[in-house]
């Protein structure tokens, strides 16, 4: 089965437009990921700050630990 010329040309368009449609997509995601990736960032910053501030706290200022803790009245 032999293809025209026009047809292979339409052909190579389609190719053409899906790839242009999925390197968008790659871009469009690598840039999620770019932005997932900073946001994680900034939380272990924040999480690594208030382990220093919770090991900086006294133990005499009435925080207890979670086994510490006294049940709950309805116990």
């Amino acid at each position: 089965m032999s293809q025209t010329n026009e047809e292979l040309h339409l052909h190579i368009i389609e190719l053409e437009s899906k790839l242009a449609f999925q390197e968008d997509t790659v871009q469009s995601l690598n840039n999620e990921i770019l932005e997932h990736h900073k946001r994680i960032e900034k939380l272990q910053l924040q999480i690594k700050l208030l382990a220093e501030k919770m090991q900086q706290i006294p133990d005499d200022m009435g925080i207890l630990r979670p086994e510490e803790e006294p049940l709950p009245p309805h116990y």
